[in-house]
């Protein structure tokens, strides 16, 4: 085990130099619906504890996830690879930006090793932007997933990773590591790319998910989708359309929820009802599982929806 000290949290300027000179956006009062408890669980506490122990990121912490009481308390986190500092400044995001570390070649031993304290069964590893690798990092999520097989060959693995956009031969490594879940969000419509995820491509997104199934049409692949940022229900239909016909099998949306006055404004929160009506849609055009409402996350109840996600796959192949 190699881990790390607590380090001292970073200010906003420092976590977002680049958002630091944009105007504030107010951040609307959320309604009833959207607000959680703060996390004061002794089971929080103790993964808090483990995950500090063996150095590791989490994407829980560092993109500020609303579910992290609950999660944590059952002892459920999302391992964040290869630093705790992205290369791209998506508008929406909370983790930090700036010029990453060197790999740490201990960290997917020390996950394998965390997981199985942790006793997962599933267990979801993601990853900042890593444009500074020649792989984007893929050689990385590779021996993260080799590491789990390894030491918890009865643990399955979900794997979210960025685009790896001009870094030929990246999503081949990934996908010979075997994950058991290729997720990659497309996270909002074409249209609000520009400003939104300004160093990102909607088709190279959506491409990235198109190959996976093209090297292993039997591998689960999943994307996500954040509203409350401008789009249209007609957008969100139109990439739906996008999502299935790369087969997409599985499609999560969620509420965007501003971090900073200095991110993207929010637009507005949709309705229960409507994220219900836009899972209806979703199931009618093919989807194997959808998960939608206010407070879904890609790794949000990831487990339990995986099983979902594997039942329904065998009862389409008794038809």
């Amino acid at each position: 085990m190699d881990g790390t000290l607590d380090k001292a949290p970073l200010s906003r300027a420092e976590r977002h130099p680049e958002k630091a000179h944009r105007p504030d956006n107010p951040i609307p009062r959320k309604p009833d619906w959207i607000r959680v408890r703060a996390p004061n669980s002794p089971e929080y506490a103790e993964t808090k504890r483990l995950m500090r122990q063996y150095g590791l990121a989490t994407v829980c912490e560092e993109a500020a996830c609303p579910n992290i009481g609950e999660c944590w308390k059952q002892k459920h986190a999302t391992f964040m690879i290869m630093g705790e500092t992205c290369t791209r400044a998506c508008a929406f995001c909370n983790v930090a930006t700036g010029k990453p570390g060197a790999l740490n070649p201990h960290e997917p031993a020390n996950i394998a090793e965390a997981v199985g304290k942790l006793g997962l069964g599933h267990v979801v590893v993601t990853s900042v932007d890593r444009d500074d690798l020649d792989d984007g990092g893929a050689g990385h999520f590779a021996a993260v997933i080799n590491a789990l097989h390894q030491s918890a060959p009865k643990t399955t693995v979900e794997v979210l990773t960025p685009d790896f956009m001009r870094k030929p031969g990246a999503i081949e490594t990934v996908v010979a590591a075997r994950p058991d879940v290729f997720n990659h969000n497309l996270e909002t419509v074409p249209r609000l790319y520009p400003t939104i995820r300004p160093g990102a491509r909607y088709f190279t997104s959506l491409r990235l998910l198109s190959r996976v199934k093209e090297i292993d049409a039997a591998m689960f692949t999943k994307s996500g989708l954040m509203v409350g940022l401008g789009e249209t229900r007609e957008e969100i239909l139109q990439v739906m359309d996008d999502l299935r016909a790369a087969d997409v099998d599985f499609l999560t949306i969620g509420q965007y929820l501003q971090p900073t006055p200095k991110h993207a404004a929010l637009d507005r929160f949709w309705t229960p009802a409507e994220f219900s009506e836009l899972a209806a849609h979703a199931r009618a055009k093919g989807f194997l599982m959808v998960s939608s409402s206010p407070l879904t996350r890609s790794s949000y109840h990831a487990g339990d929806d995986f099983a979902r996600l594997r039942a329904a796959r065998a009862a389409q192949l008794k038809t």
